[in-house]
């Protein structure tokens, strides 16, 4: 019993902290705020909201599966609030639930007549559970209860950008942290850092491209990156690639089903060592904007980051 107990464990909290340390989103430049607390649109009267649900390594019982729900708030043209709730679930036969609540406050302060400058910081709490109530190991005294445990988080960020150019660098988690449930540890988050940068320009007449870039550091772990390169075609389509270094080609595409509304796409191609075992991830991301000012109608083109 102690034996199956520990080889269960070891499948679900090896792939949890090694994979999903934070989770990872293909279409991240959808909501950047997950990955830079200053994060701002600085679009004053949209309220810009989005769905995601992605399904990793389609194949593996137990692989993770992540929801989001997530909405930027322009307070002013100073002040821009973000609200994000995420779900990550992990394990099959011992489901891993982690639920994590942010709200992540931007300054931006003006620079020069073009740049702007934000500074953001995150607060929240995670939420750890474990429901062995389906498994063999129910009845083990390590589970009888304590099965979850909450957590603090503090992080924060700067973001530099123009309409057409976005850098920054951050620290979502700034507080490293050990979970454990009487006495076994069973995760371990370590302090992330990142880098973002993006740039948009006129390719041919209606056609835009970004690439762009987030760097992902560790701490005591390799690091890590994404480069992408996206297309906005007649103001209407998206079509773009990626590549996470070790991990996956990544395909994307968007469609603006009306003004503010529109619906995204990507598939992760891996190339990792569970490449022959998975048949590759799926994400889909449904956004839209709530113009109380009729905002919107002021602009001739959607916003591209």
């Amino acid at each position: 019993m102690k034996l199956k107990l520990v080889l269960m464990i070891t499948i679900v909290f090896c792939s949890l902290t090694h994979a999903q340390q934070d989770p990872q989103y293909s279409q991240y430049m959808y909501n950047m705020s997950t990955v830079n607390p200053a994060y701002a649109t600085y679009q004053s009267g949209l309220i810009s909201t989005g769905l995601l649900y992605r399904r990793q390594w389609t194949g593996i019982e137990g692989a993770p599966q992540t929801a989001n729900v997530f909405g930027n708030i322009p307070m002013s043209e100073k002040i821009e609030l973000s609200v994000n709730y995420v779900n990550d679930r992990i394990g099959d036969a011992i489901p891993v639930n982690n639920n994590y609540i942010n709200v992540d406050f931007a300054y931006i302060t003006k620079i020069s007549d073009q740049a702007r400058l934000s500074y953001g910081l995150k607060a929240g709490i995670n939420s750890f559970s474990i429901d062995p109530s389906g498994s063999d190991v129910a009845t083990d005294p390590a589970f009888a209860d304590n099965t979850s445990a909450t957590q603090l988080n503090i992080g924060a960020g700067l973001y530099l950008f123009t309409n057409n150019f976005y850098a920054g660098i951050s620290s979502p988690n700034l507080l490293p942290s050990d979970v454990d449930i009487n006495g076994i540890g069973v995760a371990e988050t370590k302090t992330h850092i990142y880098g973002i940068a993006g740039y948009v320009f006129d390719f041919v007449d209606e056609v835009r491209l970004k690439p762009s870039m987030v760097v992902k550091q560790v701490l005591d772990s390799p690091l890590t990156f994404d480069l992408s390169l996206n297309s906005l075609i007649y103001d209407t389509f998206e079509l773009g690639v990626s590549y996470r270094y070790t991990d996956a080609f990544i395909a994307l595409a968007g469609f603006n089903i009306t003004q503010n509304l529109k619906i995204g796409y990507s598939y992760d191609f891996s190339v990792s060592e569970l490449s022959g075992y998975n048949n590759g991830s799926h994400e889909i991301v449904l956004l839209y904007n709530f113009d109380f000012l009729k905002f919107s109608n002021t602009y001739t083109s959607p916003r591209f980051f």
